[in-house]
């Protein structure tokens, strides 16, 4: 089951997802679009927190445990289908008309690191978790969304290591090279992110329309990724 909820925390919208591990899958996907939908249309929130219920991980990525045998009962369409809408979420979440902040309170790894990617920033606990990008050890390439993605939250010289060896990153990696704001102890996490937040109260139209010219390349790429997929690309 995907369950997702909110709060507001004067115009601090904090999302909580709340499915488990928090791995992708079409009911996942449909679950964290209607409650950001939400957030944007019926609130006047101007800044999105992201979160997980779960204490040791923020997202482990696809459900390969349903996208494996799904794939092979039902055929490359459904994995293009499946991607085309993944891909609408990431843009979605790069694109959201305003500041976002991954709270990551435990592993992101592979589809969950990439989501955190699209945030514009991240606090990372510093007791527990890794952020990875495990493609490599499951013979896999990133594709140009995940790529695009991975190169506006990481510096070159730690992309490359992250990609070619599989290599997991402490929050306190994460911090030194700049790919968190912040390395705190699970117990600070939300006060820290909050405390960082509050000063964002910024207009949710000049947020799109600064990430749509800063960004207009990386769209691009993303858009035409999802076309070619939704054509059976």
């Amino acid at each position: 089951m995907a369950n997702f909820d909110y709060e507001l925390v004067e115009h601090i919208a904090v999302l909580t997802m709340d499915s488990g591990e928090n791995r992708f899958n079409f009911k996942f996907l449909e679950g964290i679009g209607g409650v950001l939908d939400e957030i944007e249309t019926r609130t006047s929130a101007t800044v999105l927190v992201v979160k997980s219920a779960n204490k040791k991980i923020w997202s482990n990525g696809i459900d390969l445990d349903w996208f494996l045998p799904a794939m092979e009962k039902e055929g490359p369409e459904l994995g293009n289908r499946f991607r085309a809408e993944m891909f609408k979420l990431m843009k979605r979440v790069f694109t959201y008309p305003m500041v976002t902040i991954a709270a990551i309170n435990g592993h992101a790894f592979a589809g969950g690191a990439f989501l955190s990617f699209a945030h514009d920033f991240r606090f990372m606990r510093s007791d527990r978790g890794w952020i990875c990008l495990p493609e490599v050890d499951i013979n896999m390439p990133l594709g140009p969304v995940f790529t695009v993605l991975s190169k506006r939250a990481l510096p070159m010289y730690k992309f490359e290591e992250m990609l070619y060896t599989g290599k997991r990153l402490t929050a306190q990696e994460c911090e030194a090279h700049h790919i968190v704001v912040k390395a705190c102890h699970i117990d600070d996490l939300m006060s820290e992110v909050l405390a960082f937040a509050k000063p964002l109260n910024k207009n949710r139209e000049l947020i799109r329309k600064m990430k749509m010219e800063t960004h207009k390349e990386a769209v691009a790429i993303i858009d035409e990724t999802i076309s070619s997929l939704s054509a059976g690309g």
